[in-house]
């Protein structure tokens, strides 16, 4: 019998079954070739289980799964009929709450507050494409007295999805919301650093009532199985979130295989403008989760930090307070806000990113070391005296770090802003309604936070300029990502041009 479940346990939810096996055609399976990979824990740096590998012919099993369902099944179900089934896995994920959050804490390190928070929102989002599913409308297009004229959105078919490791859930949600909505059946890939979680849902798929094979959930490594999926023949489209240097990767094998559509939700270095007549207690607050969110893992987050003259000194002061009281450590405690980050390679990189910062001669106002002995954890770390060509200033670091530059006035700093090859997110700290409206409408980014960060809704199209992205998850929008239209004409009658 195949080994595709273990037995775990977390400190909220105690045992738990955890599978360990690729999803394919609503079961557990074990890989081809059998190959397993050990998943770390990154608050104690130990092995919490081994789960199955997907290799290049898993990947081909999934997908003629997906192929099959959407050739079948899945295309016999009503509009309708799709939606009530997403809302009916939004219902047994809210009612599996907690074990999801237990289990995205002990794989990934994020606090267990905000992996609630996390999960509560892919509830929302399900629901929220639940809604949409029968709503996916043409229309009539009234061209010539002796012509019928309409418009089909369609399915594009069977979808790759390779999601990242910083929001586990909340992207997975993300990507198979509107992708079911609209018809397509799914091969969705894991970050191998965070799999587990997406496991545990996969278990509730096949509980909702999907037909086999509608989505499919691997765990593998991007070099074979992520490969294999952006250059599968036989996959329709693909999209992806993460890093900008991974998704020109995946563009290409695209492109070069069968020029499959592409979504890429990529990286940020997102500027965080605060002027003279900023609310300084909120706006220290609000930059503070702009850029310790999620230990700093975040493509939208607030690193560049740009203060008027006016306030500089009094701003980087009370920040530096507000950055020192953060609770770091367990993510189980309940007053953790930032845990651990998730992988040793990852520490490695943001504590090179640090030490960039000190040689090339920035500040470091606080932070800037190892917290603690055990686990990947690194303090909040504030840079200042900056300059914009230091590599802190212009590459993704990822991480607790950020950096404070001082402007004098708007003109200035929307040409600090814009010193980037990224425009994912932004943000605007003002009282005055016309210059938040003035710089919202000049920054060149996807998303603009005026007086506040970090609020995402399923309700807003979320995405990138520039090396930001392509295309837009949440919202209305996000549908477009996976519907094509076809144009359909009827003549009703007469001569050949009259």
């Amino acid at each position: 019998m195949a080994n595709v479940f273990t037995e775990l346990k977390t400190p909220t939810t105690g045992t738990y079954k955890q599978p360990t096996g690729l999803f394919i055609n609503n079961e557990f399976v074990e890989g081809v070739e059998k190959k397993t990979f050990e998943v770390i824990n990154p608050t104690t740096e130990e092995v919490i289980c081994s789960v199955h590998e997907a290799t290049e012919a898993d990947v081909d099993i999934a997908v003629k799964a997906a192929r099959d369902a959407f050739e079948g099944p899945w295309r016999q179900i009503t509009p309708q009929q799709r939606g009530n089934l997403l809302l009916k896995l939004a219902d047994l994920i809210e009612k599996n709450i907690e074990l999801l959050a237990s289990v995205e804490s002990l794989d990934n390190g994020k606090s267990i507050t905000m992996a609630r928070g996390d999960v509560g929102a892919v509830v929302g989002c399900i629901r929220y494409y639940g809604g949409w599913a029968d709503k996916i409308e043409g229309k009539t297009i009234d061209i010539a007295p002796d012509m019928f004229h309409y418009t089909r959105l369609e399915p594009i078919g069977v979808c790759g999805q390779i999601i990242p490791w910083n929001f586990p859930l909340l992207m997975l949600g993300w990507k198979i919301g509107p992708a079911l909505a609209t018809g397509n059946t799914v091969v969705l890939k894991t970050a191998e650093q965070t799999p587990l979680s997406g496991l545990v849902f996969a278990q509730f798929i096949k509980e909702a009532g999907f037909p086999p094979g509608v989505l499919n959930i691997i765990s593998g490594f991007g070099k074979t199985a992520g490969a294999a999926i952006s250059s599968h023949m036989d996959i329709d489209k693909v999209a992806f979130t993460g890093s900008t240097v991974v998704g020109r990767t995946i563009m290409k094998a695209a492109a070069a295989s069968n020029l499959k559509k592409v979504t890429l939700e990529l990286g940020g270095k997102s500027p965080n403008i605060v002027f003279n007549d900023a609310d300084i207690e909120q706006t220290i607050s609000w930059v503070n989760f702009g850029i310790y969110f999620n230990h700093g893992q975040c493509c939208c987050a607030g690193s560049r930090i740009y203060v008027q003259s006016g306030i500089y000194d009094k701003f980087v002061a009370a920040f530096k307070k507000r950055a020192e009281q953060n609770k770091v450590g367990d993510p189980f405690h309940p007053e953790t806000f930032q845990g651990p980050q998730v992988s040793q390679l990852q520490y490695d990189r943001i504590m090179e990113y640090i030490e960039s910062g000190k040689q090339e001669g920035a500040t470091v106002e606080t932070g800037g070391a190892r917290h603690g002995d055990k686990g990947y954890f690194i303090q909040p770390t504030i840079f200042t005296n900056v300059s914009p060509k230091m590599k802190i200033m212009q590459e993704e670091i990822f991480g607790p770090v950020c950096a404070i530059a001082k402007f004098d006035t708007e003109e200035e700093v929307l040409q600090l802003a814009h010193d980037t090859i990224y425009g994912l997110a932004s943000a605007v700290h003002t009282k005055d309604l016309n210059t938040a409206i003035r710089v919202a409408n000049s920054l060149r980014a996807g998303t603009v936070w005026v007086n506040c960060y970090n609020l995402l809704s399923h309700q807003l199209p979320f995405g990138g300029y520039a090396q930001s992205g392509i295309g837009r998850e949440l919202g209305e929008e996000a549908l477009a990502n996976y519907t094509q239209h076809k144009s359909v004409a009827i003549r009703l009658g007469g001569a050949l041009f009259g």
